[in-house]
């Protein structure tokens, strides 16, 4: 669904090129166009701005910000209207300083906007971009479709970015924006920094849709933040299916380090979505540490513990007035640990096919797990339980160990 059938074009070093960026205004293309100038940027590449957006009142002024902020070199203007001039004369300047990429941000607009869909025809003629991006903010969800394809029968479309995945939205627009442009997503937008930058990975991003998290991508940040030598003991525990409060206290420790708190615990089928609530990450920030000061008031044996059969009601107590906590946030805590314990376990229950057979066979309790993760309305539109069955059928083994890797214990049962 994701494989368009066409690779997208590829900016290569000493050789000009012009990619021109349209999108729905408030999609963070402005923003997106930094994002892509400074990943380049950091390839080796020589990248330049040029804000052809004259509709949008300070697009000039944060393009100017973005730019100066990752030392970007950058053309616009305050006193030209038209921003076919302002683009032809941005491209004509970078190009003759021999930069190799030249990125022109232009006017947000809605498919029903005919006027702002005819200048962005007019700078498509004027300055013959090499690539078009189309970026989608990833929470419009079903008008998408409409969305991508009104921008499609305007500009020869090459690539989709998708933005603020972030957020609670998981990006299934994302596919209606391939079907509707027939191009590859090529980058997602996971935060406002202008490094939270990701080149699109299909496999985590499916597994992530599909309710059922993003482990790889986890464990990949786990071993960018673990200490290298917590990892071995990390990782040894979680393949024998031991997950205890102490681990977990290290691991919101760890956490920290990783990046913003949604985006994170967003990758953990399972957490609830009262930890990480979007636009919040502060208040998310504030539960961490909260359940850690909680924790730091239980005992050893207590945060060694594999099972919590013993906490009883006089321990609980205990370590409420230990933290200065109410005995509710002490039980939200041991709720959370039990939900994250029951995820790794059942994961770790997944197990490999058997050696030499690639074929994987799908059990009726690994399609009932993956229902019992999918959101109903996700479910209905891949076509029920069936169409799911036939979903899976079409991924091999590779793929499956691709969803659920990157964990010890963590591979597709057969």
């Amino acid at each position: 669904m994701l494989d368009p059938g066409k690779p997208s074009f590829s900016p290569k070093k000493g050789n000009p090129c012009v990619v021109m960026f349209v999108g729905l205004q408030g999609s963070g293309k402005t923003t997106t166009c930094t994002k892509y100038a400074y990943y380049h940027q950091r390839k080796g590449f020589k990248p330049a701005l040029v804000c052809a957006d004259t509709f949008r009142a300070g697009a000039f002024d944060q393009l100017k910000q973005n730019a100066t902020k990752a030392k970007i070199p950058f053309y616009g203007s305050y006193l030209e209207s038209d921003p076919v001039k302002i683009a032809v004369e941005g491209v004509e300047r970078f190009e003759k300083e021999n930069y190799d990429l030249i990125i022109l941000d232009t006017s947000g607009r809605h498919k029903q906007e005919a006027a702002l869909f005819e200048e962005m025809r007019q700078i498509s003629e004027a300055t013959q971009p090499d690539l078009v991006i189309f970026v989608m903010d990833s929470s419009i969800g079903q008008a998408a479709f409409d969305q991508a394809q009104a921008f499609k029968q305007s500009v020869s479309v090459g690539a989709v970015i998708v933005t603020k995945m972030d957020g609670h939205a998981k990006g299934g627009g994302a596919l209606s924006s391939v079907a509707a442009t027939k191009s590859p997503v090529i980058f997602t937008g996971t935060g406002e920094h202008i490094d939270e930058f990701e080149v699109f990975d299909v496999k985590p991003f499916v597994s992530r849709l599909l309710g059922m998290g993003d482990w790889s991508g986890f464990m990949n940040k786990i071993h960018e933040v673990v200490p290298a030598d917590q990892q071995p003991e990390f990782l040894q525990k979680l393949n024998q299916k031991i997950f205890t409060l102490r681990l977990m206290y290290e691991q919101f420790q760890n956490i920290r380090n990783m990046g913003p708190i949604s985006q994170v615990l967003s990758m953990l089928r399972g957490f609830r979505a009262e930890l990480m609530p979007q636009g919040h990450e502060q208040e998310s920030q504030a539960k961490i540490k909260r359940y850690m000061t909680i924790m730091d008031s239980m005992t050893d044996a207590e945060l060694d513990s594999p099972n919590l059969k013993f906490m009883n009601e006089s321990r609980i107590i205990r370590i409420a007035r230990g933290s200065g906590r109410p005995v509710r946030d002490v039980l939200d805590m041991l709720e959370e640990y039990k939900r994250l314990a029951k995820i790794c376990i059942s994961m770790s229950n997944i197990k490999p096919h058997k050696k030499g057979d690639k074929r994987p066979v799908v059990r009726n309790n690994n399609i009932q797990q993956i229902i019992n993760a999918l959101p109903p309305q996700v479910l209905k539109q891949i076509g029920g339980v069936g169409g799911l069955q036939s979903l899976v059928k079409q991924l091999d083994s590779k793929d499956m160990s691709g969803l659920f890797g990157g964990m010890p214990g963590c591979n597709w049962q057969s």
